[in-house]
């Protein structure tokens, strides 16, 4: 491990407001390294890195564009989402969605500054349940 994928901590694993990256969800529990934060490393090529809490319209838009959040996969330890669960987005589904006037409100202290590449602190605001 190179550490940064934050299981130690490290700097890197920040959120959007410069503070430490706090817990998105641990049920269920989501991340890219199912940690229940939304921590990234060069591997996530998907930018995990959004915090949500999902609604039924982005379900509905996300089913649309082709990925099913809502249906289990219990080979795979998933168990589907519900709205109102929280869970770790890829930063450019968060943004289509935005686009689409889909997006789901979003945790502000659990999402991981490297989401800023793609959308703004105040895109982010705009949609947060905190601070």
């Amino acid at each position: 491990m190179d550490g940064s994928w934050g299981g130690g901590g490290g700097s890197s694993q920040l959120n959007v407001l410069g503070g430490p990256l706090a817990s998105c969800s641990v049920q269920p529990l989501t991340g890219w390294f199912r940690s229940g934060c939304c921590e990234t490393s060069a591997d996530d090529a998907g930018s995990h890195t959004v915090c949500a809490q999902v609604t039924e319209a982005f379900l509905e838009f996300s089913r649309s564009r082709g990925n099913d959040l809502v249906t289990p996969i219990p080979a795979y330890g998933f168990p589907g989402l519900k709205p109102g669960d929280r869970w770790c987005l890829c930063v450019s589904r968060w943004k289509e969605a935005l686009a689409a006037g889909k997006a789901p409100p979003v945790v502000l202290a659990a999402t991981h500054r490297a989401a800023l590449a793609v959308v703004t602190l105040e895109e982010l605001r705009a949609h947060a349940v905190d601070g």
